[in-house]
């Protein structure tokens, strides 16, 4: 395992793409923990982010995983990217002719993934941790290590979509195309969010719970669910206008099984296709 992790990661050393991606990703975490920390002055009133409870323990796992995961597109592309730099640089046939097998080949590229979603994960925990100690209103041990079972969904959504991505770049061959499928599978996937909600007023049969909640990417969306509606602050003007929020925000353990069933579909059509194929 560790023999074919350092195959991978030796490839990535040298690729400049990667590190600036990597980098850009990085630096957009930090950056929007920064601008959430700063104060601003608008008309003679102090206003900042940070003050809203946004960086309380334990919401702050809730909503830095929330935020983290929509910027994964960045590291996506790398992944996507490294796929299709091996049939563009023939490095894939060439590893095959060394003696590397399919089956190696593609375990070594799902580690590369499991190494970035863990780096990720890491990044984004001690990130939290330290902004929630130090703008955090609750700073006892019990409350600061609780909901916890965000970063753990945080790390599974970002194995399967990058095993997913991987997926896509075994199967497409190009980088720019495998992303434009993603964005349309995307697409596909809203078109079909918006016929079922078409059936449930029409027919009152409700097919999120048995069919979408099932599609790939609205598992892994499942995961973690917004943040926002759960601030003290939303929850008490709804509460103003006679609203109530019933939603639960609990990280579900069937999305978790449904995602971890992807990560292994994924895999799997990944050595399936390769294996298939004459290189």
């Amino acid at each position: 395992m560790l023999r074919l992790l350092t195959i991978e990661l030796q490839k990535l050393r040298y690729n400049r793409s990667v590190k600036v991606i990597s980098i850009v990703y990085f630096s957009l975490i930090l950056f929007i923990s920064a601008i959430a920390s700063i104060e601003f002055n608008f008309a003679n009133v102090n206003f900042r982010i940070a003050d809203q409870g946004i960086f309380n323990f334990p919401y702050i796992w809730h909503f830095n995983t929330f935020i983290a995961a929509i910027l994964k597109i960045f590291l996506a592309i790398v992944i996507v990217s490294m796929m299709s730099n091996e049939y563009s640089y023939r490095t894939l046939k060439q590893n095959l002719i060394d003696g590397l097998s399919k089956r190696e080949f593609i375990t070594s590229k799902f580690l590369t993934v499991v190494v970035f979603a863990l780096v990720s994960t890491i990044f984004v925990f001690l990130v939290s941790l330290v902004l929630g100690l130090i703008f955090s209103d609750y700073k006892e041990l019990g409350i600061i290590f609780s909901d916890l079972e965000y970063i753990l969904a945080y790390f599974i959504k970002l194995v399967g979509f990058f095993s997913f991505c991987m997926f896509l770049g075994v199967w497409v061959k190009r980088s720019a195309f495998a992303i434009g499928f993603l964005v349309i599978w995307q697409i596909v996937e809203g078109l079909i969010a918006i016929l079922f909600q078409y059936i449930r007023v029409k027919t009152d049969v409700n097919l999120f719970d048995s069919v979408y909640n099932f599609l790939p990417l609205d598992s892994m969306s499942d995961l973690i669910k917004e943040p926002f509606s759960r601030l003290g602050a939303v929850q008490s003007a709804a509460n103003q206008l006679g609203e109530e929020f019933t939603k639960s925000y609990d990280v579900s353990y069937l999305s978790i099984l449904i995602v971890l069933i992807w990560t292994a579909l994924f895999v799997y059509w990944s050595y399936a296709l390769l294996k298939r194929r004459d290189l």
